[in-house]
């Protein structure tokens, strides 16, 4: 189903969509998904991952990032603080008991909810992947970029990685950025077996992993 949840944004709360299972249950996981071209690759894997969590009797939302997908805000727009406020909405406007909280999510999820968090990101890291795919396209472009001199030009003005338009807020936002996790569980890659969907070039279903991470959830819950 799809549902829709009041956001903030600059212009004041609008709404935004979720992808979920809710049935009303004891049980209600909020999914934080990462940032970026990696919630497209992981998407179908979580989706198959929540089908099964429903067949467990647990409830899941899956909702964008504000300024992601199908957003009606400009990604230009957004900062790791506004994306914080908006994944605490999310988990008040769906009743989350728990949290999954997937890569870059891990920057933006609400801590205060215990869950888990599947190979969580650091800000810098996922900043300096980004520059490095700019700085490599040029090249092979015949043009020459400079990795510090480009992020020197992101935290004042912004800057274009990978086809997104980050404001300087955001990349300011990233290069600092560490996951805050208390007491939630951190999930390896090697628990669901497979290499990591945020490698591949494109999005792909992953069927055993998407299994793997919703019988580990349920059984964490009892379920």
């Amino acid at each position: 189903m799809i549902a829709s949840w009041p956001c903030p944004g600059p212009d004041g709360h609008c709404d935004e969509y979720a992808f979920g299972f809710d049935r009303a249950r004891k049980r209600r996981l909020l999914i934080v998904p990462p940032p970026f071209d990696e919630a497209n690759r992981m998407r179908r894997m979580l989706v198959d991952a929540m089908r099964a969590l429903d067949a467990a009797g647990i409830d899941s939302f899956l909702p964008d990032l504000p300024g992601c997908n199908e957003s009606s805000q400009h990604f230009s727009a957004q900062s790791l603080h506004a994306w914080r406020g908006a994944m605490a909405q999310a988990a008040r406007h769906f009743g989350a008991t728990d949290v999954l909280a997937v890569r870059g999510g891990a920057l933006v999820f609400p801590g205060h909810l215990p869950g888990w968090v599947l190979e969580p990101a650091k800000g810098a890291s996922i900043l300096r992947q980004m520059i490095r795919a700019r700085v490599i396209a040029a090249r092979e472009a015949g043009r020459h970029e400079d990795s510090a001199a480009l992020l020197e030009q992101g935290r004042t003005q912004g800057l274009e990685l990978s086809g997104w338009h980050c404001g300087a807020s955001l990349i300011a936002g990233l290069e600092n950025a560490l996951p805050e996790i208390e007491g939630q569980r951190i999930v390896s890659q090697g628990e669901l077996g497979g290499a990591g969907l945020w490698l591949r070039a494109e999005p792909a279903a992953a069927p055993e992993q998407s299994a793997a991470l919703a019988r580990l959830i349920a059984q964490d819950l009892g379920e």
